[in-house]
């Protein structure tokens, strides 16, 4: 099936990190290479060049896997991490992912075995994509390099559709596209006579107690959670370029950053977003841990019209439709980074999951105590409390906070109760579904779906642990890893590092009871107790507020659409794409002129339509691959 080595793997090369850009039709940053029996040169290899490998990613306990395997009998070449991984695979088999600390998407041929191991990162971290064009497989780290071949279709799936619009995300191994399949976090594949077999080797487990077994103090938790992040952002900052820091002021980028500080022998480059809409921006607690830490910071201005303008770059890298415009700023940032001269970045992303740092938690309880005490007038006081950044929320009518938060004793029972809310309101976009797009979904329920992949001891687990694998196992990497994060940094070759992603500390923390997590309504109470002389008070007392961006009217400045949003949103051009109502497009176009968009609703229905004609347009008939600089078309 798969044909000689030589002719399998077409690639430019590694580079000085044992890499592989794939350079098929000029594209820029595909990091693994693609199967399409065409010519080209040799992957890193072993000392008999039995097997090969290309590598997306990195091992940040290389080192001391080297030392191990010198010890058993293996020579380096090199000093790469790269080769690391390889003497492991000799070593060790498949079983050799298990003792990696890292992120990664890798690929390894068995010359002797002819048979081909993928693997992907713990979280999900890396991207690691794969389709089958006849007798051909083809793999990589962006969608657009298997739509090169002209055996891979460029159709919009529309089950995937389906579950952006009602999760955020798809299910891997779905994608946005018919026949491209991802492999999900924590597993491995093989080919071998042509059959791919998948594996799960890691998957997030919380204890079915919700009490912690063990006996340690609060104290002896938070040193012992001090002393893995510092350790997790010390094998981080392993690196032949220099490492800077995104520095947002909230407190898990802040933590980060002063973990960073102790092993930087300069001033910490720092970088962060500025909105000059006040509702979004977070400059006050920017400047309180800038002048604490005393970083070397620069920071980017930005606003809706910008936002707007690099939308569709934006979904380009994106490869699926998304929801929210607030991958946009951070793309603008990552290319800030680069043209800073930096290519690698700390972040605190993985935190609020792995720590429960969440608003969905905290309605978690406050819908539990609803259903509890349902004549309480504490209702709206809690509320106020939740959610302080939001205007009015608690001169809300009583039918309004029903409808959203359903205090219903029964519904508490729903083993998907935390997030029914979120999945009701975000499916409201199925509205603007076409008749044939709804005829051809047919009712489906992708709720039902995601309840076929849970562990079997989900429903064991306390409310607030479910909720938790929810988000670190789905939205986590099926968006804020993804569309938030790889896609858009590596627009402009930029790598994010997630300390609160080592998988030391995922595992610690999903050990923890819910209390230490979320003590009544205070998020991430055991993080802000070992945070205390690390980071300002301020950062610490602050009360969480999400990263947000301007939305929908982003298309619209000054009440004009952006040219492209006309001619995407055209009744004609809707009609034609067929995924959308036409009359119902243009009643929120028609509201979006106007500055009427109500809510998250149509905010979200307005950036998902814009999004998902994007994608049909950039990847559709339309498709042709353009040269890509640092995220500009050529």
């Amino acid at each position: 099936m798969l044909g000689r080595m030589s002719e399998m793997l077409s690639h430019r090369g590694p580079d000085a990190r044992g890499t592989f850009a794939d350079d098929h039709a000029g594209l820029a940053h595909t990091r693994l290479s693609i199967i399409d029996l065409q010519g080209g040169g040799q992957p890193m290899g072993n000392e008999d060049g039995s097997l090969q490998i290309v590598f997306n990613g990195e091992i940040f306990n290389y080192l001391e896997l080297r030392e191990d395997l010198i010890k058993r009998g293996h020579h380096f070449a090199t000093r790469s991490d790269t080769e690391v991984i390889l003497h492991s695979f000799e070593e060790f088999g498949e079983d050799c992912v298990q003792r990696m600390n890292g992120q990664w998407a890798f690929a390894i041929w068995d010359r002797m075995k002819r048979s081909l191991f993928l693997s992907r990162d713990r979280m999900g971290v890396r991207p690691l994509f794969y389709a089958f064009a006849g007798r051909t497989f083809l793999f990589g780290s962006e969608i657009k390099a298997l739509l090169v071949h002209p055996g891979v279709k460029r159709t919009l799936d529309l089950r995937a559709l389906d579950e952006i619009f009602t999760f955020w995300h798809c299910l891997p191994p779905n994608t946005a596209f018919e026949g491209v399949r991802e492999l999900p976090p924590g597993h491995s594949a093989t080919l071998a006579k042509g059959r791919l077999t998948i594996r799960k080797y890691w998957e997030l487990q919380f204890p079915e107690s919700s009490e912690d077994g063990q006996g340690a103090s609060e104290e002896e938790r938070s040193a012992e959670l001090l002393e893995l992040l510092r350790d997790a952002t010390r094998i981080r900052l392993r690196a032949d370029v220099p490492v800077g820091a995104y520095l947002s002021g909230g407190l898990d980028s802040t933590v980060v950053t002063a973990l960073a500080r102790q092993f930087v022998p300069h001033r910490l480059r720092t970088f962060s977003i500025r909105f000059d809409d006040a509702e979004f921006d977070e400059g006050a607690y920017q400047q309180a841990a800038i002048r604490h830490l005393q970083t070397d910071h620069q920071e980017i201005y930005c606003d809706g019209a910008t936002i707007g303008r690099v939308f569709p770059d934006v979904i380009w890298h994106a490869e699926k439709p998304i929801l929210r415009t607030a991958p946009a700023p951070l793309f603008l940032l990552s290319k800030l980074v680069h043209e800073s001269g930096f290519k690698v970045v700390l972040t605190g992303e993985g935190s609020d999951e792995v720590l429960g740092g969440y608003d969905i938690f905290k309605e978690y309880k406050i819908r539990h105590f609803w259903a509890a005490h349902q004549d309480s007038r504490l209702r709206p006081l809690l509320l106020r409390r939740l959610y302080p950044y939001l205007k009015n929320i608690g001169a809300q009518p009583e039918a309004y906070l029903n409808a959203f938060f359903h205090p219903d004793a029964a519904e508490q029972e729903d083993p998907f109760s935390s997030h029914q809310p979120r999945w009701r309101l975000t499916s409201g976009l199925k509205l603007f579904y076409s008749a044939d797009v709804k005829a051809e979904l047919n009712g489906r329920q992708p709720a039902d779906d995601l309840g076929l992949r849970l562990p079997p001891a989900f429903l064991k687990w306390n409310g607030f642990h479910r909720a938790q694998y929810l988000e670190a196992s789905y939205l986590l990497p099926g968006y804020i890893l993804s569309s938030q994060g790889d896609r858009v940094a590596m627009a402009h070759a930029v790598e994010g590092r997630f300390p609160f992603l080592d998988c030391r500390v995922v595992e610690f923390a999903a050990a923890l009871p819910p209390r230490l997590k979320m003590k009544v309504l205070q998020e991430k109470y055991l993080l802000k107790r070992c945070a205390r002389g690390l980071v300002p008070d301020a950062v610490i007392r602050r009360h969480k507020q999400p990263y947000r961006a301007p939305d929908a009217r982003s298309f619209f400045p000054g009440g004009r659409p952006l040219d492209y949003i006309d001619a995407l949103l055209s009744a004609d051009r809707i009609r034609q794409d067929g995924v959308f109502e036409p009359a119902a497009v243009q009643r929120l176009v028609e509201k979006a002129r106007r500055g009427n968009l109500a809510g998250l609703r149509d905010n979200m229905a307005m950036v998902g339509i814009v999004s998902t004609q994007l994608l049909l347009h950039r990847f559709g008939r339309d498709f042709h691959v353009e040269e890509q600089h640092n995220g500009e078309r050529s």
